[in-house]
């Protein structure tokens, strides 16, 4: 098992990384300072799979477990589900020493982590994610929070897991889709941060496909620490913290114009690099040969590179104006300037914009 760790003075936990470990999970939390009751909220889907051996573990362990079901997908990631889940726990009398155990994919946890942080004002939790997206990403760095109408994650919190544990065999389940969906978000880091990793995910396609456990282990434990950097740098997004939305403005607007129903987070998230590497390339300070590699490295791994037909400009520009990152309705991109390096960049003019969205600009780059 490898140990990525979150320094935040108290606050820093260990994201652990490994394989068959899940059913191990209740001997490591035995060395938490929680209550015995504890209560595992998942998705029928990932329950079915994964429940019984995290549950074992855990009453093996001496803990007292309550499980609640939720229905799987974005949709259900409001705060109806979230009113659910409060009456729940109050039904099964959990409380301030008790701990929440999110066991899914990136919407678990990201409405687990919010339950925790207002469940009788904060309790612990911590995070199982069995999802590529939701191991390389989601379940590190304490965002949490649930979808409005209007915007995604536009209602959350900053609260830390007490731990991470990713087992990465649970990524055998995983259907095509929803694996190549997290690969977006490794990607990422590959801009951002990483152009050694950009050139493995190039140089590794066939294994990483094929879930080569050997290179999804150094895929996924990178993008941990590459996230674990940034978020021990800056945990609540005053500055650096933001390179992590690359693709995000475009990406989270796309979701939202679609009503959640059309696309997967990652999916959304490949969408908004490809455009906003074009929007960088139309300022003029990314090379094309850069651009056109980000978004080959997105085709090759089957992800969706360019604008959906029949999306209203227009409207994915309003959604990107009431995105949380925008101030006074100014957009904030996280630009690259080449692979491996990015910059944030406010005040771009809307016509360049909607010329990088596929938009016929009035004016010349």
């Amino acid at each position: 098992m490898d140990k990525v760790r979150v320094k935040l003075k108290e606050r820093s936990y260990d994201i652990c990384i490994g394989s068959n470990i899940l059913g191990d999970i209740g001997a490591r939390l035995k060395s938490f300072k929680i209550s015995p009751k504890i209560a595992i909220i998942s998705n029928p889907a990932v329950f079915t799979l994964y429940g019984k051996k995290v549950l074992a573990s855990m009453k093996k362990a001496g803990f007292d477990v309550k499980t609640v079901i939720i229905p799987d997908g974005e949709k259900y990631k409001d705060i109806n589900t979230v009113q659910k889940i409060y009456g729940e726990l109050l039904r099964q009398r959990l409380d301030r020493k008790s701990a929440l155990i999110a066991l899914g994919g990136g919407v678990i946890g990201d409405i687990t982590g919010f339950v925790a942080s207002t469940y009788m004002r904060g309790i612990d939790y911590i995070q199982i994610p069995t999802t590529l997206l939701a191991q390389v990403d989601s379940s590190v760095g304490g965002k949490t929070g649930v979808n409005h109408k209007l915007g995604k994650n536009m209602v959350g919190t900053f609260y830390q897991p007490k731990l991470v544990w990713i087992d990465i065999d649970t990524l055998k389940t995983l259907t095509k889709r929803e694996l190549v969906a997290g690969l977006a978000e490794v990607i990422k880091y590959g801009v951002i941060k990483d152009k050694k990793l950009f050139d493995f995910l190039e140089d590794n396609m066939r294994k990483i496909s094929y879930l080569d456990k050997s290179a999804l282990h150094h895929i996924i434990k990178r993008s941990c620490e590459i996230k674990a950097d940034v978020v021990s740098k800056d945990e609540k997004e005053s500055g650096l913290r933001a390179i992590l939305n690359y693709g995000h403005t475009v990406g989270h607007a796309i979701e939202t114009v679609t009503e959640y129903k059309k696309f997967l987070h990652g999916e959304g998230v490949a969408i908004g690099m490809s455009l906003e590497a074009k929007l960088a390339e139309i300022m003029g300070f990314l090379r094309i040969h850069d651009a056109l590699r980000i978004k080959a490295l997105i085709n090759f791994y089957g992800l969706p590179s360019e604008m959906p037909k029949n999306l209203n400009i227009n409207s994915l520009m309003s959604a990107m104006q009431l995105d949380k990152k925008a101030v006074a309705g100014e957009l904030k991109f996280i630009l690259p300037e080449r692979i491996g390096k990015v910059r944030i960049e406010k005040g771009i003019s809307i016509d360049k914009i909607k010329q990088a969205l596929g938009q016929k600009s009035k004016v010349k780059a």
